[in-house]
């Protein structure tokens, strides 16, 4: 078990962004386009560009 440091690991913001696409799938096929589903798509693009950017790092 790792410390806790204030440190965010990675792979929190690939399980984020993972939990964040399947979202958008299941609210995709609820309501169609809408304003929430174009927000989720977003967040989990932010997530796994943010996910990318740690790796580079």
């Amino acid at each position: 078990m790792g410390s806790i440091d204030g440190e965010i690991p990675a792979v929190w913001f690939l399980i984020s962004s993972i939990g964040f696409i399947i979202l958008t799938v299941i609210q995709y096929r609820n309501t169609g386009k809408s304003f929430n589903t174009i927000f989720l798509c977003v967040m989990a693009i932010i997530f796994l560009a943010s996910y990318f950017i740690l790796l580079t790092k």
